[in-house]
């Protein structure tokens, strides 16, 4: 599939199918995928943790407080990005330009891993609403939890959203 049509198929999903498991081949696609994301000079300073079965549920009653997520209960993977080591240089120049790569490379890992499942034909959907202290306790982490990615196959009566996007014109300026 060309990634231009990819893009338009690929949502949020909040409603997974809790009776579907994800085959283990899909994983090992989109960790593939994974780890051929660009990041600042190679250095892919985060680790991921993939968390299934009862690990999962407890990473998702952590990303649940005030009522939020409650979708992640139906959600069979659940991928914890966590911060890594930079490499030398990029460390470096991180602190020369005053820019944390590790973010950029984080949210580029990030649309790589969602991409790819839905190449894959799973639903997933990047939560930025977590407790990072329950988190790094369930799976016995020592760095900083960034994201964490629900993947799964979508509820089959989940239908393909209709994008809200910004116009091209707001979002783009073109100078000679």
């Amino acid at each position: 599939m060309k990634f231009n049509e990819l893009s338009k198929i690929r949502q949020s999903c909040r409603n997974y199918d809790p009776d579907r498991e994800v085959e283990q081949e899909k994983i090992d696609a989109i960790l593939e995928t994974a780890c051929i994301a660009p990041s600042a000079c190679n250095g892919q300073p985060y680790h991921i943790t993939v968390c299934q079965g009862e690990t999962a549920k407890k990473v998702a009653v952590a990303c649940q407080s005030f009522g939020m997520n409650k979708f992640l209960d139906n959600a069979k993977i659940l991928i914890v990005i966590s911060e890594g080591k930079m490499v030398t240089i990029s460390k470096i120049g991180s602190k020369a330009s005053q820019i944390d790569y590790r973010s950029i490379d984080i949210g580029i890992l990030s649309a790589y891993i969602t991409s790819e499942a839905a190449d894959q034909g799973l639903g997933s959907c990047i939560i930025g609403w977590l407790n990072d202290k329950k988190i790094r306790e369930v799976i016995d982490l020592d760095k900083p939890v960034r994201l964490v990615i629900a993947l799964g196959y979508a509820n089959p009566n989940d239908v393909l959203r209709n994008k809200k996007r910004k116009d091209l014109n707001d979002l783009v300026r073109f100078r000679g």
